[in-house]
């Protein structure tokens, strides 16, 4: 079966669109292409001009998936690309600037996008600082603690943080960020602010890298603040059971008893969305990266 969808005057041919890409939920290929169509308007002003991974599961969700960085050859020619460099030579990623691009993607079995913390014109300079809160077994409402301690460190060093689940199990703590320093130099203030977290509550946090050594501890990885790595684009779709997805929030909502890191769904999130985007105008809050926290 193939369906037809117009998206920004480009058709765009779903194969095989009855194939189920969520068997348990009876969610198919084109119900993901549909997703990634009516949420485009929200998630493309976090994505555009940045460099995507992108995770495909050809046979759904059940099946294996892996991880789509280079361009593949057979993409049309109106996906916009950028070439980066890595070690040894180049690269070509997608840049997602419009809706059709994310059809496209669904068409490709894309069913997870994830960007880079810079933008393709200076891939060298984040203007995002993002930690991860990833629970190691204990409950979420420590999760949404610690992300609301982190959130009062930032304002207290005048950054401006946002939130947003995961559509796993935990949350991150995004700041917008002038560009100018380079990766190394925003990592290092990034870790300095965890370690200090972690040296308030060890008994909650961790910084360790093993599993085997987080015990229920939360684990607060600042790993991804380093130039090619990638975060899960905020209104992705997570490869998990119920088809879940990535939230922005309102910071408020982290003192809420009701919020799990997979709340919304492909199926829920549309009545969300009706209440806007809790982190329109983000980088108007860009600030340039502090001293390091003392």
């Amino acid at each position: 079966m193939t369906e037809k969808l117009t998206v920004d005057r480009r058709e765009i041919r779903i194969t095989h669109a009855d194939r189920p890409v969520f068997p348990d939920e009876s969610l198919t290929k084109l119900d993901l292409a549909r997703h990634y169509e009516r949420i485009a308007p929200l998630m493309l002003p976090y994505i555009k001009d940045r460099p995507l991974a992108l995770q495909a599961y050809p046979d759904g969700i059940g099946g294996e998936g892996f991880f789509m960085k280079a361009v593949p050859k057979y993409f049309p020619e109106w996906v916009t690309r950028a070439t980066m460099r890595k070690k040894g030579g180049t690269i070509t990623h997608v840049l997602a600037r419009d809706a059709a691009t994310l059809v496209y993607l669904a068409g490709q079995n894309v069913v997870t996008v994830h960007t880079w913390l810079s933008r393709a014109d200076k891939p060298y300079q984040p203007d995002r600082l993002t930690l991860d809160f990833d629970p190691s077994g204990g409950g979420f409402a420590e999760v949404r603690a610690a992300a609301r301690a982190a959130g009062e460190r930032m304002r207290d060093l005048g950054l401006t943080p946002y939130a947003m689940t995961t559509g796993s199990r935990g949350v991150h703590v995004i700041c917008p960020l002038r560009r100018g320093p380079g990766f190394p130099e925003v990592h290092t203030f990034a870790r300095a602010l965890a370690e200090r977290m972690v040296q308030d509550d060890p008994r909650h946090l961790t910084l360790e890298w093993r599993k085997a050594d987080r015990g229920k501890r939360i684990y607060l990885d600042v790993n991804r603040i380093a130039y090619a790595q990638h975060a899960v684009a905020p209104y992705t779709v997570r490869a998990r059971p119920k088809a879940p997805v990535a939230v922005p929030l309102h910071w408020e909502e982290l003192s809420e008893q009701r919020l799990r890191p997979d709340r919304w769904t492909i199926k829920n999130v549309a009545g969300r969305l009706n209440d806007g985007d809790p982190w329109s105008g983000m980088m108007r809050h860009a600030r340039a990266l502090p001293p390091l926290p003392a």
